[in-house]
């Protein structure tokens, strides 16, 4: 019988194409990769991937493999779940994922006290946008700007978050305070990201007021266009909660448009007890920090 983890690994490279992707998505050495796909090969008798200078492709029994190892994939994530379900433990590891800035502002509180009340269940903290997904347990609870869509998955809004422009008082004092219906943004400087794709109708919001205005700075971190706003490189639009407390002032200008938060999580687990106490806990945080939230 196949081995599953070369299975695993298999299927690792066949979609991050390079050993040393697929190294890290499975958190293992490459050589390790590189070893289980030739045992995999040499057990199954078959060339399943073969290297190209763009990296990995699959052979056609590869193809066929892939669609095979995929349903196995998809039988033990459902088996996981199941498993994970009936788990009435208040202990154990609780994987979250949250948009950067919330758990550095907001949720700290609260999983300091649930630590107190159940020092059995450990949190862990995924403090990024990448996409993850909670069918296949790369998370267990998912904090977003933006309703999560997929088969089976539980979401509710527990929030919404408001945003200002702010800049420094040393920026200001250089370029002046703008006045965005009479100069348009000219002579300004905004602090935008990277992705230009429509994902962030904020950003939206102050380059449409500032259609004059160069960029700065592009960044794809929320905490990077704090301190840049900070050190005086231009203008940026932040959440009200991670401006409290920075050396900022809130320009007078249209308020950019809020965005909802929302909570979500896989059907098969709402009823494990560390992940609902987990899910409850955050959703009082937030709606305890709503003040906060919207400035």
């Amino acid at each position: 019988m196949l081995d599953w983890d070369d299975l695993r690994t298999f299927l690792a490279i066949a979609r991050a194409g390079t050993l040393s992707a697929a190294a890290r998505t499975l958190g293992v050495r490459q050589s390790t990769m590189g070893r289980r796909l030739a045992a995999l090969e040499a057990q199954a008798g078959a060339r399943l991937l073969v290297r190209t200078p763009r990296g990995f492709t699959l052979t056609e029994a590869g193809e066929a493999a892939r669609a095979e190892v995929e349903r196995m994939e998809q039988a033990a994530f459902a088996a996981e779940r199941a498993i994970s379900g009936r788990d009435i433990r208040l202990e154990g590891v609780v994987r979250v994922t949250t948009v950067e800035g919330f758990a550095e502002a907001l949720l700290m509180p609260v999983f300091a006290e649930l630590s107190l009340r159940f020092p059995g269940i450990v949190i862990e903290l995924i403090g990024d946008d990448r996409t993850l997904s909670l069918a296949a347990r790369e998370a267990d609870l998912a904090i977003r700007l933006a309703r999560p869509r997929g088969q089976s998955i539980l979401a509710r809004k527990i929030g919404t978050v408001a945003f200002g422009l702010y800049a420094s008082a040393d920026y200001l004092a250089r370029h002046g305070t703008p006045d965005f219906a009479a100069d348009q943004g000219d002579g300004h400087r905004l602090i935008l990201m990277r992705d230009e794709t429509g994902s962030y109708p904020e950003l939206d919001h102050m380059a449409a007021l500032a259609p004059l205005a160069r960029a700065a700075l592009r960044a794809d971190s929320r905490l990077a266009h704090r301190a840049a706003a900070e050190a005086g490189l231009g203008i940026a639009c932040l959440a009200h909660h991670l401006a409290i407390g920075a050396d900022l002032v809130r320009l007078a200008a249209p308020d950019p448009p809020g965005r909802e938060i929302w909570l979500a999580q896989h059907e098969d687990t709402r009823t494990t007890p560390r992940i609902r106490v987990v899910a409850e806990a955050i959703a009082t945080g937030l709606r305890d920090g709503a003040a906060r939230l919207a400035g």
